[in-house]
């Protein structure tokens, strides 16, 4: 199992979880972040004075999928979310040793 982790632009969430519904993988946990990276910010003027604004808001969102899905989903999230702009994110893949859903206490891939 992959746990596929995608910093992305707000803009592109429903796109990328429309195209993952299209591939068959459903469920992600999504949260609001803000960071940067070759982007490194924007300055802006407010009331007369100018601030460098070092922290660009983005989207986080996370899926963990079998091994045989990861290649299909990481392509799909970079399909989808890729404008050729600096600032479209990056997408994190790292393996995970289990996984185990609370309810029922199945693990391995039935967690899923």
């Amino acid at each position: 199992m992959k746990k596929i982790e995608a910093i992305i632009r707000h803009y592109k969430l429903e796109e990328v979880k429309n195209g993952l519904n299209e591939i068959g993988i459903q469920g992600m946990t999504v949260a609001e972040v803000r960071g940067f990276g070759r982007q490194r910010g924007h300055k802006e003027v407010y009331r007369g004075a100018e601030y460098t604004v070092d922290f660009l808001p983005k989207v986080k969102l996370e899926i963990v999928v079998s091994d045989e899905d990861a290649p299909r989903a990481i392509e799909k999230i970079t399909e989808v979310a890729r404008t050729g702009n600096i600032g479209d994110g990056k997408i994190f893949v790292t393996p995970l040793a289990e996984v185990i859903r609370i309810r029922t206490g199945e693990t391995g891939g039935e967690a899923l």
